[in-house]
């Protein structure tokens, strides 16, 4: 994959950044790991700023002058990469878990994979699409709230779901703590004798949403699969399985954001 920036940066070419930032996400906005990673290397003292030995992740450094080593190596910009997963259900979004509880990178079989960050987050009950970057740039401009891009959910419900029920979460209904949630598009999918399934959009990014608006109707959400972020669709990945994006995915994604952003109320 090209290392390329998908995503224009506002840095005018060939002028030092001149910005100091902590040393462990300097090392992060190279795509040398997440901060995390980066903050524990820094604490282990594998880590140099112009020779001399860090152990501070919050210590600045200034990416453009400032000269980092890593176990003596000096660092160097990662290539970046960009690579979609298909989550399974039971997994929790994070590099560790305090609690021992298995996380998404059991699925990777690169061991470069491990470097990389999630772009966005599902919660253990939930499956289906999510991204991973080192392009730390690119991660925050998908992830801007201005530009939130639209996401697709297929939700099986323990229950009949009616066409006034989709009409209230168009509207928006309060939920346990007050709050006003709605969803962008809903529509049935599917019906059997005690159970439906329905497609959602959403172009916001509240905490558990989906299952917080079906609480709130009693309903019960027996699964929820993230099938697409903007015009990138989960497609015949299976199961626990990732790739890279294509060039063609990468830009359509790309374009996407930088259109929404351009216009917010798109």
């Amino acid at each position: 994959m090209s290392a390329r920036h998908p995503i224009k940066s506002n840095k005018i070419p060939g002028k030092p950044d001149g910005r100091r930032v902590g040393v462990a996400r300097a090392l992060s906005k190279l795509g040398l790991a997440s901060r995390t990673v980066a903050a524990q290397w820094v604490c282990a003292g594998r880590v140099s700023v112009n020779g001399k030995i860090i152990t501070d992740p919050e210590s600045p450094a200034m990416l453009e002058r400032d000269e980092l080593r890593l176990d003596g190596v000096p660092v160097r910009a990662a290539v970046k990469r960009y690579v979609m997963l298909n989550k399974p259900r039971g997994l929790v979004t994070s590099a560790r878990d305090e609690r021992g509880r298995a996380t998404v990178y059991s699925c990777f079989a690169n061991p470069q994979d491990h470097a990389l960050a999630p772009v966005g987050r599902l919660d253990k009950a939930s499956e289906g699409l999510l991204l991973f970057t080192n392009d730390t740039e690119w991660a925050s401009r998908l992830l801007d709230p201005v530009s939130h891009l639209r996401k697709t959910y297929h939700v099986q419900l323990n229950s009949l779901f009616t066409e006034s029920q989709c009409a209230q979460f168009r509207e928006g209904l309060p939920v346990e703590d007050g709050t006003l949630l709605k969803v962008s598009e809903v529509k049935l999918l599917r019906a059997g004798d005690k159970t439906s399934w329905l497609e959602i959009i959403l172009h916001e990014g509240k905490n558990r949403q989906i299952r917080r608006l079906m609480e709130a109707c009693g309903v019960e959400v027996l699964r929820l699969i993230r099938v697409a972020i903007g015009p990138l669709v989960l497609g015949e990945l299976a199961k626990g399985e990732s790739r890279a994006l294509t060039p063609h995915e990468l830009d359509a994604l790309s374009a996407e954001a930088d259109a929404r952003i351009k216009i917010p109320n798109m």
